[in-house]
């Protein structure tokens, strides 16, 4: 750390400590923070209309968990990669494996595809065929074998099902389909797995969505059992609703299963999470930071003109700076003025946490960990092309947007 970082944390501890707050305790729960990235966002990812694929690109899985490794190198809390399969198919996962274990890393949570094939054109798991639910099953199934043999214990769904047209299908009848072939699912599971289920507003279903709300998504994971758990995806939502407020439900219910994060303007964008509305990110932090645990957090991304590597590891250090943020935030006094009805002492203890620069906080405890102080101006000035990047000659045909 530069004589002028040191400076500007041993003055901010200097302001915490006044504060009453333990510094030493929110220093040891950022460096214990858990973020997972996703292989899909070091892929070739684009739009509806095309994508951009930089030089250097990764072609296989295994040159995936390469560029992950260099995010956890620069940020060192990303130990885990999610996959996506058929995206990452591969016909030996041990070697995967043993690939993410000599990067330092391990495969994270699995995720199936129900929307690659052409005979889901009416759904997958509720598709009105028979066979065709039999197909998207027995995906699934093969996704909780890869899992064993991965070492993982999450199975993460995004159900894509749903109708474009007013009678085009029962909506009870498509929802008791799912709920049966989800059991089957279900049941396969091992002791110590999670069924992870997203929920979707819209796309590519436009008139209903199977699960389309976090009420729809907690129904059907309490149908289930206890083992199925809620996933909370940022761009999912309609515009303005309280994902804060889905967490803090979610969690009183025990079923906030994680995260995946990004961010929005309008739809399901992709943007780099914190970009566009970091309050909101902070506030859903200040809701993850009263957790003693905190859930599964993965980042869901497509970079299309930034980066991708770049673009994940800002990614990172934007939500370990909501996560400082959060862990700012005078609980005791913020519980007196609630109960005072305080309204704006409320709100103004929020805000002075929010608007704490911890920029030199999580800077100490990356280097502690052997990370980088600036892990974006470390690799732009790193060697991260001459490594890795120049021996790669063709851009990936796998991967595509996250779900």
């Amino acid at each position: 750390m530069s004589d002028t970082s040191r400076t500007d944390y041993d003055r901010l501890v200097e302001r915490l400590s006044a504060r009453g707050l333990d510094v030493a305790a929110i220093e040891q729960r950022l460096a214990d923070h858990r973020i997972e990235t996703p292989s899909w966002g070091y892929a070739n990812a684009g739009t509806r209309f095309g994508s951009y694929p930089p030089a250097g690109l990764p072609s296989t899985p295994f040159e995936k968990f390469d560029d992950a490794a260099e995010v956890h190198r620069l940020t060192g809390i990303t130990p885990s990669v999610a996959i996506h399969i058929p995206w990452d198919q591969l016909e030996n996962y041990g070697e995967l494996k043993a690939h993410a274990e000599s990067l330092g890393l391990e495969v994270g949570t699995v995720n199936p595809n129900l929307f690659g094939d052409q005979r889901y054109k009416l759904g997958s798991l509720a598709n009105p065929d028979a066979a065709v639910r039999r197909l998207a099953t027995d995906h699934m199934l093969e996704c909780i074998e890869i899992a064993r043999e991965v070492g993982s214990t999450g199975l993460s769904l995004w159900l894509p099902d749903g109708t474009n047209y007013a009678g085009q299908d029962s909506f009870v009848a498509r929802r008791r389909r799912l709920h049966e072939s989800l059991s089957e699912v279900y049941a396969a599971l091992d002791a110590d797995m999670e069924l992870l289920v997203e929920y979707k507003l819209y796309e590519p279903a436009f008139y209903a969505s199977e699960l389309a709300d976090w009420g729809a998504s907690l129904l059907t994971c309490q149908k289930l059992g206890p083992k199925a758990k809620v996933l909370v995806d940022l761009g999912h939502h309609a515009q303005g609703v309280n994902i804060e407020q889905i967490v803090a439900f979610l969690d009183d219910e025990d079923r906030l299963g994680g995260f995946h994060f990004n961010n929005r303007k309008y739809g399901d964008d992709d943007l780099i999470v914190g970009s566009v509305n970091p309050f909101e990110l902070f506030l859903i932090y200040t809701e993850l930071a009263a957790m003693p645990t905190l859930p599964r957090l993965t980042i869901d991304q497509a970079f299309i003109v930034e980066h991708k590597i770049e673009g994940m590891v800002l990614s990172v250090v934007n939500l370990q700076e909501a996560f400082a943020k959060a862990l700012l935030v005078d609980r005791v006094a913020l519980a007196e003025r609630q109960a005072a009805g305080d309204v704006l002492g409320a709100h103004e203890l929020l805000l002075d946490a929010f608007r704490t620069d911890v920029r030199p906080l999580t800077a100490k405890v990356r280097e502690e960990k052997g990370a980088a102080a600036d892990p974006v101006a470390a690799f732009r000035d790193g060697d991260w092309w001459e490594r890795v990047g120049s021996r790669r000659t063709a851009a990936a045909t796998t991967g595509g947007l996250g779900a």
